[in-house]
């Protein structure tokens, strides 16, 4: 009985589908399943990745560069390599020269054209002040036989007149703002291989001759003239002979011989002054002349 109990107590606890086998054949297969679980094929274990430990060293690439050969170049191929950027560079520089050469001469062109024009128009204010000075001098040469003459034989009227008529000057204000400019471009090669720097030198020290001359004309109307106009001519008379108004019919007074004698020979020295003016504006005009035929021929300037 205690066996049959045994027996359904198995049989209870056996699982499904494995039948009324009995406990010693459930046995004697096991050591099969755990052979069969040995055998198998072990699977390589995947590691989840952790905030400390980056993908990269979980699972890294390797990537193979295949060589290159590099075979050195013939010689030839480095020089023709060489020469090509020679060419290049040196096209560029050509190029670059004509670019400013072209710029230069156009700005030469434009201030020779301009210094032709000063020029012309100082050559005309020169011709001017030379024929002024001219009939300057000729009056000083009248005035100086008049004071001459004896004082009662004097022509009062006539000496007012001649005094106002020295008591001029025909100023010349040279045109320098071109010559000041081409100066400061003497680095161009259109000025720096001609020879407009002598013309211009020449013509600058014949203007601050001519300036030295007018300013001594200047002193000596203040030093020998005003003072006798002022001793013997009516307010007047001064007036209408600083201005080349006609004179009124007052005579000089206070007039003696010896103020004549004392006049006459400043105006010895006021003549050569006056003559020396002339001279200078007509060496002035002719160094106009000069440097604007040169300029003409040089830079191909037609009118």
């Amino acid at each position: 009985m205690r066996k049959n109990q045994q027996d359904a107590n198995q049989h209870k606890t056996a699982k499904p589908g494995t039948g009324n086998k009995s406990p010693a054949a459930a046995k004697k297969r096991a050591p099969k399943k755990v052979k069969e679980a040995t055998q198998a094929p072990q699977a390589e274990p995947i590691l989840a990745d952790t905030p400390n430990t980056p993908a990269t060293e979980n699972k890294m690439e390797v990537h193979h560069h295949p060589q290159l050969e590099h075979n050195p170049k013939p010689w030839k191929e480095y020089l023709l390599e060489g020469f090509m950027i020679f060419i290049a560079v040196m096209m560029g520089f050509i190029a670059e020269n004509i670019r400013e050469n072209i710029t230069n001469s156009e700005h030469a062109k434009q201030l020779t054209v301009q210094l032709v024009r000063d020029l012309k128009a100082d050559m005309v204010a020169l011709k001017g002040a030379y024929d002024g000075e001219v009939r300057i001098t000729a009056t000083n040469d009248s005035l100086i036989n008049l004071l001459q003459q004896p004082v009662t034989k004097a022509d009062n009227k006539l000496i007012q007149k001649y005094v106002g008529a020295s008591h001029s000057l025909y100023p010349f204000h040279p045109s320098m703002g071109v010559i000041n400019a081409i100066k400061n471009e003497l680095h161009l090669k259109q000025f720096s291989e001609s020879d407009i720097i002598r013309y211009m030198s020449k013509y600058e020290a014949h203007v601050e001759l001519l300036r030295t001359v007018q300013n001594i004309t200047l002193e000596y109307q203040r030093k020998y003239l005003d003072p006798f106009m002022v001793d013997h001519f009516t307010p007047a008379n001064i007036n209408a002979a600083l201005y080349h108004h006609p004179l009124t019919g007052d005579a000089t007074h206070n007039l003696t011989q010896g103020d004549l004698s004392q006049l006459a020979a400043q105006m010895v020295l006021v003549r050569v002054n006056s003559n020396e003016l002339a001279l200078d504006n007509h060496m002035l005009l002719d160094d106009a002349e000069e440097m604007l035929k040169y300029i003409k021929k040089q830079y191909g300037i037609n009118e």
